[in-house]
């Protein structure tokens, strides 16, 4: 087992910020190094009370000042360790928490592959991996000061009995003997324990999102033995992970405390024949307490290397494809002050431009607020230069395919979308809609395909197409528990007209004057206090406040009544964004597209006006005569 990979991290943490590492080992150094003043003390103070050398009383006493002296500045020293220290611990702690979020909020590329089943698994990465790695570089520090002071305290020993001295340096090799053979087990069972401990925190996690559905079928019994069984099983691996680390430190004492016996019958017979003093005794005696923190740091670092290993590679399972291990520790700013930092300058916002033709028929001129600016699209290598920020005049999807494991998913799929246009998406469940809408957004990886903006090719869909160019409303609402406004902007600089209009355009003014408290409504976890059509809609608003050229929309509209329904598709297609593509098998929307696309088990079955395509495509008659079972819902 190679733990290269959990040394470098740890390497990197510790170098990251020199000035904290170093303000650690001058707060911590004394603690290690203190001791070595108060064994001379003690060795000169015991050798004038066994009348060994000549001393008064007075000089006794200053002596035992002196020692208490030493201990006082350590106990002072060690307060100050304590309530300082821990400065670099949080902040190469922030450090590998802020590169691994970073990669998953805003790097490129699709995040669904690398995160785990559950959100509780992640946060379980992010606490207890975290706190593996910087625990593993903290180790360190206890390293440096057991190295100086056994470097020191062997030396005076050496230079008293070389025989006593070399018998404490057997335990040593002997402990990093039998670490290097145990590490394998540690690494093994750790990483079980680790694994079935995220599952229950991920459970836990579930079982409060899902308290209604529990409690409608009658379920909470089953739910708690399973809690139970779980509960059992990580239990179970972690007593065996905890033992096996736990024997590493008792054969680790063990060894330590044989080689302090054997010590003191070696001085025995020393002091019998007149070659080892009763101070010699006492210097040794305090120095082994401390000789024995090197080995025990050393055994402490060697069983948790291959536990630190585990921590590596699961962090580093959560960042993008393109960035590896080093990309942990890659060092940025961080702002470690309790007054907050200053605030970035807001986004620039420039107007919407309107469109360059006429709108089809059907569709009034479109009428926009502001939008964010987008950043310039880096070509290709050999290209002609970046893509300014233009507004979207067609996108192009050519051979599109993406496969999921088992050979699910959409298969060489040609898609066009023109300015002004109204694109439906459509197909039975399972047809692969949602995959391709994805896919274009680069929120999964495609295995075929090209996409182009304005004849431009788009390198990575998942870094350019977003707010400002292409906004998205999920099949699957995703709201935090906190206020409807904070959840409608997620940190967007956008006022109350901007949320107005974006309300309005979601038909959902009048949802939000019955609410007492407007915009402050706390919606709760995943938005339970509101009713399935008003999260629908709040998800649309959301992606409208961010006025985007292209507005991809995944079956938003499950949920509302026939009413709000046609309401929503009306504002939208007449007054939203100019280009809009919509995944939906419902009337309302397929009889206000400009161009229906029909996917029957991931491959285009017909493409075309929904009246062609129900005189043409036998899978749009079936979708179409099956419409009247979808179009029951509540708002």
């Amino acid at each position: 087992m190679s733990a290269r990979r959990a040394l470098a991290v740890a390497g990197r943490l510790i170098g990251f910020d020199v000035r904290l590492y170093v303000l650690q080992i001058l707060l911590w150094l004394p603690v290690h190094v203190l001791p070595l003043g108060g064994g001379l003390v003690l060795r000169q103070l015991f050798d004038q009370i066994s009348g060994h050398s000549p001393a008064t009383l007075r000089q006794s006493l200053w002596l035992c000042a002196a020692f208490a002296g030493v201990e006082l500045v350590r106990g002072i020293v060690l307060v100050f360790a304590w309530s300082y220290g821990s400065y670099w611990w949080d902040a190469a702690a922030t450090l590998l928490r802020a590169n691994v979020l970073g990669s998953v909020l805003t790097a490129r590329g699709p995040v669904a592959a690398r995160l785990p089943r559950s959100p509780g698994e992640s946060l379980a990465r992010l606490r207890d991996d975290v706190a593996e790695l910087v625990e593993l570089a903290d180790e360190s520090v206890p390293l440096a000061g057991g190295v100086l002071f056994g470097g020191v305290a062997l030396a005076v020993m050496v230079s008293i009995d070389p025989v006593v001295t070399v018998t404490l340096v057997v335990p040593m090799l002997a402990i990093g003997v039998l670490s290097r053979l145990m590490g394998r087990v540690i690494r093994r069972r750790h990483q079980r324990a680790r694994e079935l401990g995220a599952g229950v925190t991920a459970f836990v996690g579930e079982l409060f999102g899902g308290v209604l559905t529990l409690k409608t079928a009658g379920a909470e019994r089953a739910a708690l033995d399973r809690l139970r069984t779980l509960n059992a099983r990580r239990r179970d691996a972690a007593v065996r992970s905890r033992l096996a680390t736990d024997l590493l430190e008792a054969a680790t004492g063990t060894t330590v405390e044989l080689g302090v016996g054997v010590v003191l019958l070696l001085a025995a017979g020393a002091m019998r024949r007149g070659e080892f003093t009763v101070g010699d005794l006492a210097l040794f005696t305090s120095y082994v307490g401390w000789l024995t923190a090197l080995p025990r740091t050393i055994g402490s670092i060697l069983y948790r290397l291959p536990r630190a290993d585990v921590s590596a590679e699961r962090l580093t399972a959560l960042l993008a494809p393109h960035h590896d291990t080093p990309d942990l520790t890659r060092n940025h700013p961080l702002h470690l002050r309790p007054t907050p930092p200053p605030e970035a300058p807001p986004p620039s916002r420039t107007p919407h431009p309107r469109p360059t033709s006429p709108p089809p028929a059907g569709r009034s001129p479109l009428r926009r607020g502001p939008r964010l600016s987008t950043p310039p699209m880096e070509p290709p290598s050999g290209g002609e230069g970046p893509i300014a920020p233009t507004t979207l005049e067609v996108l192009e999807v050519r051979g599109l395919s993406v496969v999921h494991p088992g050979g699910r998913g959409v298969h060489d799929v040609d898609l066009t979308l023109r300015r002004g246009t109204f694109t439906v998406v459509t197909g039975a469940v399972g047809a692969g809609k949602t995959t391709l809408v994805r896919g274009v957004l680069g929120l999964l990886p495609l295995d075929t395909g090209t996409i182009t903006w304005n004849g431009r090719p788009v390198p990575d869909p998942g870094a350019f197409l977003v707010p400002g160019r292409a906004a998205y409303a999920s099949q699957i609402p995703r709201l935090f528990s906190e206020t409807l406004r904070e959840n409608l902007l997620l940190g967007l600089p956008a006022d109350d007209a901007d949320l107005a209009r974006a309300l309005e355009l979601a038909a959902f003014e009048d949802d939000l004057a019955a609410m007492p408290d407007g915009l402050e409504t706390v919606v709760g976890p995943r938005g339970v206090r509101l009713s399935g059509g008003q999260v629908q809609r709040a998800t649309a608003a959301r992606a409208l406040v961010r006025a985007p050229d292209l507005l991809v929309v995944d079956d938003v509209s499950s949920a509302l009544d026939v009413g709000t329904e046609n309401l929503l598709w009306e504002r939208v297609a007449r007054h939203g964004p100019a280009t809009l593509l919509v995944v939906s098998s419902r009337r309302a929307a397929l009889e206000r597209a400009d161009q229906v696309v029909v996917l029957d088990r991931g491959r285009v079955a017909g493409r075309g006006p929904l009246g062609e395509l129900l005189r043409t495509c036998p899978e749009m008659r079936r979708l179409w005569d099956g419409e009247p079972i979808e179009e029951r819902g509540t708002t």
